[in-house]
């Protein structure tokens, strides 16, 4: 759409446009998906593998649970992404039969909607004038200008939904793996445990760190909140195991 629109303008506004390379972060949704993924990930397996040292299981028993909580929730996670994405998708859909109904049945009505949306952003009458009647005459234009500026929807890409649940369910799993890597190498649960609260809290500031500066936000602060919340479900899990045991 955007290769469109700059054909029509003028020489010299075309080549700043080539000129100018934008640099903005534009995988702002595969992040969110890894972040679901990746904490998740990290957090409820390392809890569980807490939890079952706590009540004196052995190694191979926390792995075996371990493995078998991170391929279960790889599952769930990713097809809650898919369901989420699927359902953005079918809303744009009926937003947008909604809004070609309305631009065929009430033209005006729709035409004072571009008015005012223009009016909000300062835009005189006899400046948006123009525009108004431009838009008019070139339905799809009209149609995405609508569904932007007055409904805030963007255009889903249609494999958005298979690729959110794939990217979701992988970072699971390769969070999910982190703290049971001591579990294959220690036969006894206890002394795994240190070696999984040292190897998950680094994973936990490295993620940390990541996600605040691909957000953001400030990736020190990032690094200690979310290895906090990682160490405070896995002391959680721990407890309640001693507690149930006792």
């Amino acid at each position: 759409m955007a290769d469109e629109q700059r054909i029509s303008l003028e020489p010299e506004k075309q080549r700043l446009l080539n000129q100018h390379k934008e640099t903005h972060f534009t995988a702002g949704e595969i992040v969110r998906d890894i972040i679901i993924g990746v904490s998740d990930g990290l957090t409820v397996p390392f809890a569980l593998a807490a939890g079952l040292s706590g009540a004196n299981a052995t190694s191979s028993i926390v792995l075996t649970a371990g493995i078998a909580e991170v391929a279960a929730g790889a599952i769930s996670m990713g097809l809650g992404g898919y369901l989420a994405a699927k359902s953005e998708a079918d809303h744009y859909k009926r937003e947008l039969r909604r809004e070609q109904e309305e631009i065929v049945t009430v033209p005006d009505t729709e035409a004072a909607e571009v008015a005012e949306i223009l009016a909000q952003y300062g835009i005189e009458p006899h400046e948006y004038a123009p525009v108004v009647n431009a838009l008019r005459k070139n339905p799809q234009a009209w149609l995405d200008f609508m569904m932007k500026f007055e409904l805030g929807l963007e255009k889903p890409d249609p494999r958005r939904a298979l690729h959110s649940a794939l990217t979701i369910a992988v970072a699971y799993v390769l969070g999910g793996l982190v703290p049971l890597v001591p579990y294959m190498f220690v036969p006894k649960a206890k002394e795994a445990l240190l070696g999984s609260v040292i190897l998950t809290l680094a994973a936990l500031l490295i993620f940390g760190f990541a996600k605040g500066y691909f957000t953001g936000n400030k990736p020190l602060l990032s690094a200690i909140q979310t290895a906090l919340i990682g160490a405070v479900a896995s002391a959680a899990a721990f407890g309640m195991a001693k507690a149930v045991q006792h």
